[in-house]
């Protein structure tokens, strides 16, 4: 037997014998037999309270532990240390207020404890940031301090859309370069789900691209992957719920969008570029060294000629429109990096023209 179905048989017991004795005293009144009227009431009193227990008991207080489920145990340790603070000073406060004429003696004390209780609360919510930077260096468990710059194996990373459509996460979380647990808001989610029912074939098809991709990092990631119904009140931007979500929780956003890469950085959040990471694991090479590439385009200037790495790196190769469709051996003159990615400079070898 659940305890919730415990709670409604206590609840109908209770609120039958309530309505029996109603119906005794509304007999009475009536100047009626008081079988029918007892009885009758104690049935509909029997009803509501095997109806309505779970709405004032179970219901309530599971609601209660998912919404501190989800808060950050920062937010949490505040306000907790500020409704402490608000009852201290409404404790003090009572003295005072006991000296007031009837009622307000008594009706003052207990006003001022919700109500200072309240602010405590709230103000020490709104501002726990600096209250937890007001320790920094006494008690180094309850902050961050120089840690928040940095990943650990606990921390949380947050995905936002453009990375789950991009799909390259995928592959990376089996590599374990990820350590943390991903989370996926639900608003995340949500703007997929508005995607992939977009009238656009191409904004749909990538929208159903993401909702694959979030399904295989679910089943195929090496650390958990899960969706998480945390929301931001008052901001209706998912780049600028993701932001202050990422403050809350202090932990990084994983992106590949070059906006939001900018603002989270401007606003001191970790952002984790899946860009910046492709363009760094890319081949390096020097002016000097040679390799083979196979020319399959013609290039912007005269007589050059267009090759691509594996890896996708783009080789402009001068004087190379001649061996287009063939594979030549060329040495790199000049490397550059562009905010598109890297590109190299080479021209044919000494070895090809002999």
């Amino acid at each position: 037997m659940s305890f919730e179905f415990f709670l409604r048989l206590l609840g109908m017991i209770i609120f039958a014998v309530g309505g029996l004795n109603v119906g005794v005293r509304l007999a009475a009144l009536a100047g009626e037999r008081p079988e029918i009227w007892a009885m009758t009431s104690s049935l509909i009193g029997a009803l509501f309270g095997l109806i309505l227990t779970p709405h004032f008991t179970t219901r309530p207080a599971r609601t209660l532990r998912n919404y501190l489920s989800r808060l950050p145990a920062q937010q949490l340790v505040a306000g907790v240390i500020g409704l402490v603070i608000g009852l201290l000073i409404a404790a003090l406060l009572s003295l005072p207020l006991s000296s007031l004429p009837q009622p307000y003696n008594t009706v003052m004390p207990a006003i001022s404890a919700i109500v200072f209780g309240y602010f405590g609360i709230a103000t020490f919510s709104m501002r726990r940031r600096d209250v937890f930077e007001l320790f920094q260096g006494q008690f180094p468990s309850l902050t961050l301090g120089d840690q928040s710059r940095g990943l650990t194996p606990s921390r949380q990373i947050l995905l936002d859309t453009s990375v789950i459509i991009d799909g390259r996460i995928a592959d990376i979380s089996q590599t374990g370069f990820v350590m943390g647990p991903m989370l996926v808001p639900n608003f995340v989610l949500g703007e997929l789900q508005h995607i992939a029912d977009s009238s656009d074939p191409l904004r749909r098809n990538r929208g159903r691209r993401g909702l694959d991709m979030l399904n295989r990092l679910q089943k195929e990631s090496l650390v958990p992957v899960t969706i998480t119904d945390m929301d931001v009140e008052g901001v209706e931007a998912v780049d600028e719920k993701l932001i202050v979500l990422a403050k809350q929780l202090r932990c990084a956003i994983l992106t590949n969008d070059f906006n939001l890469n900018r603002i989270a950085e401007l606003q001191g959040v970790l952002v984790l570029n899946v860009n910046d990471l492709a363009n760094s694991v890319k081949t390096v090479f020097l002016p000097g060294e040679e390799m083979q590439i196979m020319v399959i385009q013609e290039g912007r200037e005269i007589g050059q000629g267009v090759g691509y790495l594996e890896d996708g790196t783009m080789v402009v190769i001068e004087g190379g429109r001649r061996s287009i469709n063939e594979t030549i051996e060329v040495t790199v003159t000049k490397v550059l990096q562009t905010s598109a990615g890297r590109m190299i400079f080479a021209r044919p070898s000494d070895s090809n023209e002999r």
